[in-house]
């Protein structure tokens, strides 16, 4: 129910990527806050004008993650975050924290009037190319709790990408879903391996079968494979908005239109 009040009902909910440029303390920083702000604040506004859905601001530019994200990133993305909301003041808005930042992710939605978090690592550990995940759901959700932030949702990876699953090589997908809809996820995340890979559309339909919550496709939609994934509430799409399809560069604003009106004709 929150997440059609959240999205008005649409099918197939296109949620656009931010990629921050890198932040203070991360080994790629070369540009002050402020102008970071305004770059991402410009990528916003030509992802609303092109018609997308939502966005979803992330620190994809971080590299290399780690899983002890300081301070100063948690408040230049609160910072960030803010002033896209100011600049998108109708659009459904989330974030993410790298690497599994989950409750930092909390703290700046709720401090910019965010809608929803994507966390990673929230049921099943596992070893990522960060290092080892453990699951966090229950101290998130207490986070959550106690900060008065129950109002924003919470869409969770399952199997997550750039990950290695031998550890819970014997959790189906559907299994991993309906664990994290029994820790109350408001929605679960399927992705390929990697940035930009495809999700697997019979994953997607198992998932669907298993859980009663929404399900998100979280990598690898492009204009030429979309209609694998129209069955799924959201679609979050970073690298294929981009020019030449690399999620470094800047958003193509014609990429964009061209796909939310073949979503619109879909949906029709």
């Amino acid at each position: 129910m929150k997440f059609l009040q959240l999205f008005g009902g649409l099918r197939s909910v296109v949620i656009g990527m931010v990629h921050l440029k890198a932040l203070p303390g991360a080994p790629g920083c070369v540009l002050p806050v402020a102008q970071i702000l305004e770059e991402a604040c410009k990528e916003a506004e030509i992802y609303r004008k092109a018609g997308i859905d939502g966005l979803m601001v992330e620190n994809m530019n971080d590299i290399p993650y780690t899983l002890h994200v300081g301070p100063e990133v948690t408040a230049s993305m609160a910072a960030v975050c803010a002033a896209v909301r100011q600049t998108c003041p109708h659009l459904p808005l989330g974030v993410q924290v790298l690497a599994c930042a989950n409750q930092q992710a909390l703290a700046v939605a709720l401090a910019a009037d965010l809608d929803f978090i994507r966390a990673e690592g929230f049921v099943f550990s596992h070893v990522a190319d960060e290092g080892l995940v453990s699951a966090c759901a229950g101290d998130l959700l207490r986070y959550r709790k106690a900060i008065g932030a129950e109002h924003i949702q919470i869409f969770a990876d399952i199997k997550k990408k750039h990950s290695s699953h031998a550890v819970t090589a014997d959790v189906s997908v559907s299994e991993t879903a309906k664990a994290a809809e029994f820790f109350l996820a408001d929605g679960v995340i399927l992705t390929g391996v990697a940035t930009g890979q495809e999700a697997d559309p019979r994953e997607l339909k198992e998932v669907q079968r298993s859980v009663r919550i929404p399900v998100l496709i979280g990598s690898g939609v492009t204009l030429d494979n979309v209609e694998k994934y129209t069955d799924a509430n959201a679609l979050i799409i970073g690298s294929y908005f981009k020019h030449h399809g690399d999620w470094r560069n800047n958003v193509d604003y014609d990429k964009v239109e061209t796909f939310m009106d073949k979503i619109d004709q879909l949906r029709n």
